[in-house]
């Protein structure tokens, strides 16, 4: 948490975390959570929850386990701070990810909207 306070704003302090791995809860004035999970994927990581804690706007709500190598722990810190400092340099960078996926990024809305339940071969 410590190494992601100059970048991020960290929305509900470690003292407040009530489960056994502590909850970080991150948030960036510049874009929504989604970006950055997004691109956490092109940098080999699981995309953690967004918009949750549905009453921090924004959120993304980062779960690490007791089981992490400090290794593991230390890789994702570097990671956010990469894409902290892509967004202020290039923005399309996240905006535009993931891009080293199967499946790039997908208009959620529309899949909202109009969601296609089942599945069709060569679909």
């Amino acid at each position: 948490m410590k190494r992601l306070e100059q970048d991020y704003d960290v929305a509900v302090p470690a003292r407040a975390c009530t489960s056994a791995c502590c909850r970080l809860v991150v948030t960036r004035s510049w874009r929504d959570g989604d970006d950055i999970a997004k691109r956490l994927l092109d940098l080999g990581f699981y995309a953690p929850s967004t918009y949750f804690p549905l009453i921090v706007e924004e959120a993304l709500m980062i779960e690490p386990t007791e089981t992490e190598a400090k290794e593991t722990l230390d890789a994702f810190c570097d990671a956010m701070i990469q894409i902290a400092r892509e967004a202020e340099a290039n923005p399309a960078v996240i905006h535009e990810a993931p891009v080293t996926t199967a499946v790039r990024r997908l208009d959620q809305t529309k899949a909202a909207r109009e969601p296609n339940l089942r599945w069709t071969r060569g679909r």
